[in-house]
């Protein structure tokens, strides 16, 4: 069970899903805080800091982790704040406090996977890379730091690696080799055109075969290198990422699984796992590389008992799909608009 301390933000904290032991909203000390949990047993407190008289002091902190637990405290920080310029945020490392976000899908996360010093180490140490040049610019907030001095690098630090905005969307192979990898390129080359190249990140965990589309911005890490990596290029909108061996996909806004739905794949997939599409209940499974009609995967879904999300043919990654598109507008990244003209119709793509 879950405490609630809230002021500005009790109108996005009441849609967190989590169970709730104790709300409490308001304005209150430090002291007073720690009084009322010290001997309280929760899981974990999420903290809208702006519930904090003098929130911008950073010994208010000092005074909370003094009597509580930082390591069960979730902080959520008012964007754009003081608080979230590299300063401020080495100094609440500093304290022990790692689990800081600025967005409810920051907090949800949180709740889920406490942040080790080893997440935010990093924002420490640039914070003290930087932090001379910083405190004679009066701690100026991180979006206004000037690139051209060098500063760009910490723009990242007023997020923790929880804190990023982009939808983060993960692609699993249920059989073996069903294409996650020029799937995601193709999709990767897709988004790029609708909404800028810098605005789309691709990730391979725990393999090299991004290697050969020679393009800059498909990397190749370890699974444990996810959040910091995303952090890195914060900004993006996107991020697609090939789980290949991950078993952690949490991180995740939503994962993908893909199907190659040819007789010598299932049977292989059968024989390894009997039960596998029970677990594949109620998850987007896509029929990757497929030559099905629509017929043969109601059938499918009627022998798997399972939906299908989505039929994707086998595709030229070299060219322009436009089934690509169509997959993106039934991800809701797309919307598909028909406008009418002297009865015609004409279509239309447009970012959400």
């Amino acid at each position: 069970m879950n405490v609630i301390v809230t002021n500005e933000h009790q109108n996005e904290l009441a849609n967190l899903d989590i169970d709730i032991i104790k709300s409490i909203t308001g304005v209150y000390d430090a002291k007073e805080i720690v009084e009322m949990f010290k001997n309280f047993f929760y899981n974990k407190m999420v903290l809208d800091v702006t519930a904090l008289k003098s929130f911008n002091d950073i010994q208010t902190y000092e005074q909370l982790v003094s009597g509580l637990d930082a390591m069960k405290i979730v902080f959520l920080l008012p964007e754009g704040s003081k608080l979230c310029t590299p300063n401020f945020l080495g100094q609440l490392i500093s304290l022990g406090i790692y689990n800081f976000t600025t967005n409810m899908k920051g907090v949800s996360f949180l709740i889920k996977k406490s942040n080790s010093f080893q997440d935010v180490e990093h924002i420490l140490k640039m914070s003290n890379s930087y932090k001379n040049e910083l405190d004679s610019m009066n701690d100026v907030d991180i979006s206004n730091l000037n690139s051209k001095k060098g500063i760009s690098k910490v723009e990242e630090v007023g997020k923790s690696a929880t804190c990023h905005s982009a939808r983060v969307i993960g692609f699993s192979d249920v059989t073996t080799h069903a294409g996650a990898t020029t799937l995601i390129f193709m999709l990767k080359k897709e988004l790029s055109y609708y909404f800028g190249r810098d605005k789309v990140l691709a990730l391979e965990l725990n393999r090299n075969d991004f290697i050969f589309f020679n393009d800059s911005s498909m990397l190749s890490i370890k699974d444990d290198q996810v959040l910091p990596t995303i952090e890195k290029h914060f900004g993006v909108e996107f991020v697609l990422v090939d789980l290949n061996n991950c078993s952690d996909f949490s991180f995740c806004d939503e994962v993908i699984y893909l199907v190659e739905p040819t007789t010598i794949k299932l049977n292989k997939l059968i024989r390894k796992n009997n039960a596998i599409f029970s677990e594949l209940v109620n998850k987007i499974v896509v029929l990757n590389k497929s030559s099905l009609l629509n017929n043969d995967v109601l059938d499918f879904e009627k022998e798997a008992g399972i939906k299908v999300f989505y039929n994707m043919q086998s595709l030229d990654e070299r060219k322009k799909n436009a089934i690509i598109s169509d997959f993106l507008i039934k991800m809701g990244i797309l919307k598909n608009s028909d406008e009418g003209n002297n009865g015609n119709k004409i279509f239309g793509l447009f970012r959400r």
